[in-house]
């Protein structure tokens, strides 16, 4: 299904676009040396809930996963990329944490993912993984806007990873969003331009590129959700939601501006 929303509908998915934000910038100021990432899980919950939203991963089971998700938010350390399952697990300084959520405020999602580095560490190749993701995020929303076509979006995405030196990997990518969290069109990171579906104004879509850093290839954990690198190397995962508009590409996903 491919959802063009309404003006009222986008201005409730502004609404859930800054809620994601916010509580991923809370997250991420509270994650630090030492917490463990059940603690993670626990305060998205609770900010979820204040907040008068609903998670779209607690019950979320589709045929990649195994059974429901059953948590709040996806943490993905270091060689894990995607679909990260909270775990007993405490974190570390240098270690590359990804924050990915997704929220239904007022019947509609949003999705965002954020990757950074836990305490004063800066390893190098992380930081190349890190500035990598957003700059292709970055080329993706720029290529965005009404009368662009997919291809164009995985086009500037797939170069800014393959231009670095990345292997891209096509099973999971961008993909549209509105009263449900998964929705078609599926957005590639990587594709041939001037190919695909057309953009309209009144359609929302999920970015995210994401990397590996000498492979292209998965395998799942035990857990039977968390995607991981398949040589143990480190990932990182940038992500925003976006708006079509008349003007172009809106980014739904950053906080609230703050009002007097």
């Amino acid at each position: 299904m491919i959802e063009i929303l309404t003006p009222a509908e986008l201005d409730r998915a502004r609404d859930s676009g800054a809620l994601v934000a916010e509580i991923l910038q809370a997250l991420r100021s509270r994650a630090a040396i030492g917490t463990n990432l059940l603690e993670i899980n626990e305060w998205a919950r609770v900010l979820i809930i204040e907040a008068g939203a609903t998670s779209c991963y607690v019950d979320y089971e589709p045929s990649f996963g195994r059974g429901p998700f059953g948590h709040y938010i996806c943490t993905a350390v270091n060689d894990a990329v995607l679909h990260g399952k909270p775990h007993d697990y405490t974190l570390a300084d240098g270690d590359l944490l990804t924050l990915d959520l997704a929220v239904t405020l007022r019947g509609i999602a949003a999705d965002a993912a954020i990757s950074f580095i836990v305490g004063d560490a800066r390893p190098a190749e992380s930081v190349t993984l890190i500035e990598t993701t957003e700059r292709a995020l970055a080329a993706g929303i720029a290529a965005a806007g009404p009368g662009a076509r997919i291809g164009d979006l995985s086009h500037a995405i797939g170069s800014v990873l393959s231009e670095a030196g990345f292997a891209v990997n096509t099973e999971f990518g961008g993909h549209g969003i509105g009263s449900t969290m998964h929705q078609d069109p599926h957005v590639p990171n990587t594709g041939r331009p001037g190919r695909g579906y057309v953009l309209r104004p009144g359609l929302l879509l999920a970015l995210e590129p994401w990397a590996m850093v000498d492979t292209d290839r998965l395998v799942t954990d035990a857990d039977g959700w968390t995607l991981r690198s398949a040589t143990g190397c480190r990932t990182a995962h940038s992500e925003h939601t976006i708006a079509i508009t008349e003007d172009g590409a809106e980014i739904i996903t950053v906080p609230s501006p703050v009002r007097d």
